[in-house]
């Protein structure tokens, strides 16, 4: 596509924005016939209102069009350039105009405003002076306060499916007022399912996408090369190709926000993948975490704490090759070092699962907090000097080497008024199986003691 340089130009994704409701494209959840908001919308009654979804969803499109169908004043500020002097000039606007009409204020990326500056919103909120939308890709529970939740109703956008960026794509292809209708483009069926793919959802991504492809289209014909040659009115019949699009895209493109909630929710992912002992779903997290760029020293570390927390003594191993898998990352790099981790999750996906450890460590903090500072009992105290001797330190402490099998029968451990514990109780899994079997065979030897479990 043709660009000039008189300073006229606007990207394709913001040419194509949505005028009306009918072109609005996806989100039939909150925009198709009978639902609430849509209903809203029409009945010309705007509110206060969070717009949470990933990039590319139609949050900032859904403002403009809440504004334009109430006939209210549009001020958009972003979060990452506006502060409290910003906000105090938009409310002295939206004081002039009351009477007249509403004011809409749209806050792209809301969750960049702390505390203190969402609070600025309240009074203005709560009186009506300003219709507040914010718009956010962080969970509004943790990014928004309280108080302007409970004054705004939250929407979930979703990411546009398949038929949505078809829809998308094929109105930016034929449009020739504000698309690419004038280039006659014809695309091939593998470049649009590599520019579908490489969208994941962002309606923004596959036009900025597109655009950027249609400038590197080929023409489909001699005389077609001739007109772009002659910088002619149309492409001529311009052809995408798969290695074109493949070439913009460079890499595949996969969603992924270091330290955002997306980032959790994967991290999430991939360790109850391996608590449920499913391999296949544990290595697609893994891999889709690591082709969004997540650090792949993090997913080890991660690695060793399922390995005490959901497998523990029922497959010691998972540890150690836990630990394996971060020495040879940090030796080998990416991608070999990869493998390695690759290779612990898989491991422990499939090794037997026991949390008692987790458990009883839990269980056993509780007390440890709970229960105050308890004298350590004065037989299991070390007496290297001949005063502590003479207090009594270490005075009738059983040697369990001395006993036999290795075990002091009947011998106390825990401190003076404390009842005796039973915080790990062994899962029937695993290694665990012969752990349980042993443990139940020194107890049997106690005389008259019983443990009881923390309440």
């Amino acid at each position: 596509m043709t660009r000039g340089g008189d300073g006229a130009y606007r990207p394709l994704a913001d040419r194509l924005r949505p005028r009306s409701l009918d072109e609005y494209v996806g989100q039939p959840h909150l925009l198709g016939e009978g639902a609430p908001l849509r209903r809203a919308l029409e009945a010309g009654r705007p509110h206060s209102m969070i717009l949470w979804g990933p990039p590319g969803t139609g949050k900032t499109t859904l403002a403009r069009l809440v504004a334009s169908r109430a006939q209210a004043e549009f001020v958009t500020l972003s979060a990452v350039l506006a502060g409290i002097k910003d906000i105090r000039a938009v409310v002295e606007q939206a004081r002039a105009l009351r009477g007249t009409r509403d004011t809409v204020l749209f806050l792209d990326e809301v969750h960049r405003f702390n505390k203190s500056q969402q609070d600025t919103f309240l009074p203005y909120v709560e009186d009506g002076t300003l219709i507040f939308v914010g718009a956010t890709t962080e969970n509004p529970s943790f990014e928004v306060n309280n108080a302007l939740l409970s004054r705004a109703r939250v929407y979930v956008l979703k990411s546009l499916d398949a038929a949505d960026l078809n829809k998308l794509l094929d109105r930016a292809l034929a449009d020739t007022e504000r698309g690419l209708g004038r280039l006659e483009l014809e695309i091939d069926p593998g470049a649009r399912e590599l520019l579908l793919a490489a969208a994941d959802g962002d309606a923004r991504r596959l036009l900025n996408l597109l655009e950027t492809t249609a400038d590197l289209a080929i023409p489909a014909s001699a005389a077609g090369a001739e007109a772009a040659r002659k910088g002619g009115a149309t492409g001529a019949g311009r052809r995408l190709d798969t290695e074109t699009v493949r070439a913009v895209i460079g890499s595949t493109y996969v969603r992924f926000d270091k330290g955002g909630e997306n980032f959790y929710d994967q991290i999430s992912a991939l360790h109850k993948s391996v608590r449920g002992s499913d391999p296949d779903a544990a290595l697609y997290w893994l891999c889709r975490m690591l082709a969004g760029g997540c650090d792949p020293l993090y997913i080890a570390r991660r690695a060793l704490r399922i390995a005490s927390e959901d497998i523990g003594n029922a497959d010691p191993r998972a540890l150690t090759l836990a630990l394996e898998a971060c020495a040879v990352y940090e030796r080998l790099g990416s991608p070999e070092g990869e493998l390695a981790i690759a290779q612990a999750i898989v491991f422990m996906a499939c090794a037997a699962k026991s949390n008692a450890v987790y458990t009883a460590y839990n269980a056993a903090s509780a007390d440890a907090k709970g229960l105050g500072s308890l004298e350590v009992p004065l037989h299991l105290r070390n007496a290297p000097t001949r005063l502590m001797k003479e207090l009594g330190y270490g005075r009738d402490y059983r040697y369990a080497h001395d006993e036999p099998d290795a075990y002091a029968a009947g011998e106390r451990y825990f401190p003076e008024g404390m009842p005796d514990r039973r915080y790990y109780r062994p899962a029937p899994r695993g290694l665990e199986i012969k752990i349980g079997e042993a443990l139940e065979a020194r107890r049997a030897r106690d005389p008259g003691r019983s443990r009881t479990q923390p309440s």
